[in-house]
């Protein structure tokens, strides 16, 4: 097997760990590792596959003999040094929201639409935490039965928030108070608001990716976002309305069937997806699969996903190992 040169940006971060981690369990094909953080963390050392690598800091030279970069520094750090990686000859897997909405820019999920690959410039664009999941459901109920609607409720833990957010629950347990204007243990937070908008931007993410990554412009999305005190996973109220009629038995065999899902559906045995079964696993889980009476077809759906794992860095390593298989 051919083996690659990696970047990862962010590496000391949340998601950049768990780069490293998903790497190693997938057996990816490494020749030569680069680690770039902040100029805080430069020198900080990290141990993978029994070697030490030592953080760098970036500068215009970092992605010479590069194949693919993984990118987890922020969007501020993705809007720089992501074209400077890409004019290198380094393919970029960017998990920040900076690249999602140039058009030039493909926007991936492997499961739905690995063919958009084929027309990166360099660049590829990992959805945000929550849309991944909601389009690894949505594309088989969307090609069967055409998806008209979804409304969608979603409840995010704190980690979605990267360390900061980890951070900021464990100093509010031991009762440290933080700058932050609401606090989150015991309580509810809603994302910052997009300017001159009534969403917030992680309600207008949810309402343009899905329809991007599906090539479905003309899909009705609502959402309300929100984030709770507890660690890992997030979780979705889904609510959809389809063009066609189906019957449960067919979705529920529908969604069995399809790549990276997981059925967990036996309330009368309690038996559902919850963050405490989900946590540190890479499929997308599915639950209380019902009708909604109230509209001719209607489909609930309780949708529950590590958001660090397929929510970013998986599915970003995912892409990953498609472009070693097909593209380099």
């Amino acid at each position: 097997m051919k083996k690659v040169n990696i970047a990862i940006v962010g590496a000391t971060g949340l998601v950049g760990r768990t780069f490293l981690q998903v790497l190693e369990e997938r057996n990816f094909p490494i020749e030569n590792l680069k680690l770039f953080a902040s100029e805080k963390s430069k020198g900080k050392e990290i141990i993978f596959r029994n070697k030490t690598y030592k953080i760098e800091a970036l500068n215009e030279k970092s992605f010479e003999n590069c194949h693919i970069a993984l990118f987890s520094g922020g969007s501020s750090v993705s809007k720089v040094f992501a074209s400077i990686a890409a004019k290198s000859g380094c393919i970029v897997i960017d998990n920040s929201s900076a690249w999602r909405r140039n058009e030039d820019v493909p926007l991936v999920v492997p499961e739905v639409n690995p063919e958009d690959i084929a027309r990166h410039k360099g660049i590829i664009a990992n959805p945000n935490c929550n849309v991944i999941p909601l389009v690894v459901v949505f594309n088989p109920i969307h090609k069967k039965y055409k998806i008209k609607r979804v409304v969608v409720s979603t409840y995010q833990s704190i980690s979605g928030a990267g360390q900061k957010g980890i951070d900021k629950l464990n100093n509010e347990i031991q009762g440290i108070k933080t700058s932050d204007k609401h606090k989150i243990f015991s309580n509810i937070m809603f994302h910052p608001i997009e300017p001159n908008e009534n969403i917030t931007n992680e309600e207008a993410k949810l309402h343009f990716e899905p329809c991007k990554i599906m090539h479905t412009p003309d899909l009705k999305i609502t959402s309300t976002c929100v984030r709770l005190p507890f660690f890992a996973c997030h979780c979705e109220a889904v609510n959809i309305e389809t063009e066609y009629p189906f019957e449960l038995s067919e979705v529920r065999a529908l969604l069995m069937n399809s790549p990276g899902i997981k059925i967990l559906d036996d309330l009368a045995n309690e038996d559902y997806p919850t963050p405490e079964i989900v946590a540190g696993k890479d499929e997308v889980y599915v639950g209380r699969i019902r009708r909604d009476d109230t509209i001719p077809n209607g489909l609930n759906l309780w949708v529950v996903s590590d958001n660090i794992r397929k929510g970013a860095a998986t599915n970003a390593i995912q892409i990953a190992e498609i472009i070693l298989d097909k593209y380099l």
